[in-house]
C-alpha cells in the first residue's frame, strides 16, 4: 500500500518536470528562431540599402526542423553563412559556452520594393521616355538587376519587346554610346581639388562606365572610363 502511494506521487512529479522542461525547450527554441529571423531581416535591410531599393518590405520565414536544440547557459549569437539568394539564406546559431554548439538554419525570404516597370508595350529599339515607365511595387526576390531610379534608364533603348507591367531589368536595355570610335574626346583626370584635361581620340565605342582605349595627344594609348558624352577619365582613377 505504501509503495502504491509513492508511485503515483512520483509519477506526478516526474510528469510535472517533463512538462516544465518541454515548455522551457519550446520557449528557448522559439527565441532562437526569432534571433535568426532578426539577423536575416537585418541582412536584407543592408542589402536593400546598398541596392538603393525604394520602400523595401520583407517576408522572412525560418524553416523549422525536427532536430532538438540543446539549451545554452550563455546568450546565443547568429552568424551569416550565405545570404546571396533571398529564397535560400543560411545562418548559424552559436552557443559560445563550453561545451558549445552550432546549429544551422535555412531562411526563405521575399523582397518587394518600388521598381521601374514598363507603362506600355515597348518594341525592340524603343528609346525610353518618361511616359514609357513608372514605379510600382513588385516582388524582386529573384530580380537583382531591377531599376529603382527612373532617371537611371533615361536615354536607354530596349533590346527586345517588353510587355506593359514587366519589371525592367538591366539585360533588357541598352545604354546609348557616349563615346564613338574615331571621335575626339576630352580626357579629364580629377584628384581632390585638382583637375587636368587633354584631348584624345577614342579607339572604341562605349556607353557610360565602359572601359575604352584612347590615344592621347602625346600618341600614348591608355585605358579610360566613359563618364559623359565625349568625356573620359583614366581607368586607374578610383570611382567616385
Amino acid at each position: 500500500m505504501f509503495n502504491k502511494l509513492i508511485v503515483p506521487g512520483f509519477s506526478a512529479l516526474l510528469l510535472t518536470g517533463i512538462i516544465q522542461s518541454t515548455a522551457f525547450s519550446a520557449t528557448f527554441f522559439e527565441q532562437t528562431l526569432l534571433k535568426v529571423q532578426e539577423a536575416a531581416t537585418t541582412t536584407l535591410s543592408k542589402q536593400s540599402e546598398s541596392a538603393a531599393y525604394i520602400e523595401p518590405k520583407f517576408e522572412v520565414e525560418v524553416v523549422k526542423t525536427s532536430r532538438p536544440l540543446p539549451s545554452c547557459p550563455t546568450a546565443v549569437t547568429v552568424e551569416t553563412v550565405d545570404a546571396r539568394s533571398p529564397s535560400r539564406m543560411r545562418f548559424v546559431a552559436v552557443c559560445g559556452a563550453s561545451p558549445g554548439w552550432r546549429y544551422e538554419f535555412v531562411v526563405r525570404a521575399k523582397i518587394s520594393a518600388k521598381v521601374v516597370i514598363a507603362a506600355t508595350d515597348l518594341m525592340p529599339g524603343k528609346f525610353l521616355s518618361p511616359s514609357d515607365v513608372l514605379l510600382e511595387r513588385h516582388d524582386i526576390s529573384g530580380i537583382p538587376d531591377s531599376f529603382s531610379d527612373l532617371t537611371a534608364i533615361e536615354g536607354m533603348s530596349t533590346r527586345r519587346s517588353v510587355r506593359a507591367g514587366d519589371v525592367l531589368r538591366q539585360n533588357m536595355l541598352v545604354a546609348p554610346p557616349l563615346v564613338k570610335r574615331g571621335e575626339q574626346v576630352r580626357i579629364v583626370a580629377r584628384r581632390e581639388q585638382i583637375e587636368v584635361s587633354m584631348s584624345g581620340e577614342a579607339l572604341d565605342t562605349g556607353a557610360r562606365g565602359a572601359s575604352v582605349r584612347v590615344r592621347n595627344s602625346s600618341g600614348t594609348i591608355i585605358r579610360a572610363r566613359v563618364t559623359d558624352a565625349g568625356t573620359v577619365e583614366p581607368a586607374d582613377l578610383p570611382l567616385p
